[in-house]
């Protein structure tokens, strides 16, 4: 069985961990929570398992309380769309849009054209890459 983790070991370590890595998200690409989250070595007592399953929560709740320097826009679901938190749907999508992001009809963004490779993935803006194994840690 998962243990139940309501927040990381150490929760300010790791909101600083993903807003430094959101910051590097360049203009007209998106990541994802979980893919956010496995750019980050798992905490120390948290089975890959438990980390699997409660890493993407606690970057959505990084992004949630993130710094104003932090362009949370950036930062998606899995199914290529934006997670409603209130009004800030709509603020979301036309900060993306201006960035150049595209809605298909079902109001999702096509991670393949969009998606970003991470932090070690060369220049971005021609082709999508495999994003490079590179985990931060605390």
């Amino acid at each position: 069985m998962t243990p139940k983790f309501t927040s990381p070991p150490d929760p300010q370590s790791f909101k600083l961990l993903v807003w430094d890595l959101v910051r590097k998200i360049p203009p007209g690409k998106v990541a994802t929570y979980g893919q956010i989250a496995g750019l980050i070595l798992q905490p120390l007592g948290v089975s890959p398992e438990g980390y699997r399953a409660y890493g993407p929560r606690w970057v959505g709740g990084a992004m949630a309380a993130c710094p104003e320097d932090v362009p949370w826009q950036r930062v998606i679901n899995a199914q290529g769309k934006i997670s409603l938190r209130g009004s800030s749907e709509n603020v979301q999508r036309e900060l993306l849009e201006t960035e150049g992001v595209i809605f298909d009809q079902r109001d999702r963004i096509d991670l393949k054209r969009f998606g970003w490779a991470g932090p070690d993935a060369p220049d971005q803006s021609e082709t999508p890459h495999e994003p490079k194994p590179r985990q931060l840690s605390f």
